[in-house]
């Protein structure tokens, strides 16, 4: 691959951003559609955050995929926004205009709907209740995307019940606030179970959940990739519970956020996805 200095520059910013596979996939895609781009990490700190993406404006840098935690102060800075951003009140994608301006987008909601789709065949997100474990930045874009498909309840367990409490705020009477004592009685129920948290990043222990709670079609996904197989992954398939991985999560939102930047839809010949599992160690 060679780069230019007419090269089209994307990345990916967060804290911390080095555990981060987009460099890898977008690079992948990059390479070959024979574009004249890179794709880079940045780690901005937590306070230099709109400093460093205001510095941006002018289209130096095509576009800028976004992660945990800047995903909500992201949409406060882009002066234009999608719908599904405004909606989730969140952006993964910052999209920089030669006049200066910004453009906010979500793709994780249709990411988290595609890889669902493509590891829970048959499951429909409209016949019983969601339950998110979370209230940042990637549970707002999933409530959002979930509404729009049509979930009839979705329940925000967090620890702080106030932080729960906001999503309700934004989303109206389809979405509930709950602590950790109501997990039980909301498992019982649900369908579909989230993981939007950073518990398990690194191999720790996720969140907790009884899986032998849930009804037995239901299905549990983790939006952390690293480790593949995340311990609160681990638990729900010895429940005997369906699963849906982070990586495919992060694979598919990966693909408008590509197109977005680069204007070229990634090759699907590039097995990004068994490259990504070659860099964890996972088989593929």
């Amino acid at each position: 691959m060679t780069i230019s200095g007419a090269a089209m520059v994307g990345g990916v910013c967060g804290a911390p951003v080095k555990h981060s596979m987009s460099p890898l996939i977008h690079n992948a895609w990059i390479a070959a559609a024979g574009i004249d781009a890179v794709y880079a990490p940045f780690a901005p700190t937590l306070e230099s955050f709109e400093a460093f993406v205001n510095g941006l404006r002018g289209g130096a840098i095509k576009g800028l995929n976004v992660t945990i935690p800047f995903k909500e102060r992201a949409l406060a800075c882009a002066d234009t926004a999608s719908d599904l951003a405004r909606m989730a009140g969140a952006a993964n994608l910052l999209v920089f205009k030669e006049d200066g301006s910004i453009h906010g987008d979500n793709t994780d909601g249709p990411g988290l709907l595609g890889a669902i789709t493509a590891q829970a065949p048959g499951f429909d997100v409209t016949a019983a209740p969601v339950v998110i474990l979370g209230a940042g930045g990637a549970a707002r874009g999933a409530v959002a995307a979930l509404l729009l498909a049509g979930a009839p309840k979705v329940a925000i367990v967090n620890r702080t019940l106030a932080r729960a409490q906001e999503l309700v705020d934004a989303f109206g009477d389809k979405v509930v606030a709950a602590d950790e004592g109501a997990l039980p009685e909301l498992l019982a129920e649900a369908g579909l179970i989230i993981n939007a948290t950073s518990l398990g990043l690194g191999g720790g222990e996720g969140p907790a959940a009884d899986f032998a709670l849930t009804p037995e079609n239901a299905v549990v996904m983790d939006m952390v990739y690293k480790p593949l197989r995340t311990e609160f992954l681990q638990r729900a398939q010895a429940a005997g519970r369906r699963t849906v991985d982070g990586l495919e999560m992060l694979l598919r939102q990966a693909i408008p956020s590509f197109e977005a930047i680069y204007g070229a839809a990634p090759s699907p010949e590039v097995d990004v996805r068994g490259m990504a599992l070659k860099l964890l160690g996972e088989p593929c």
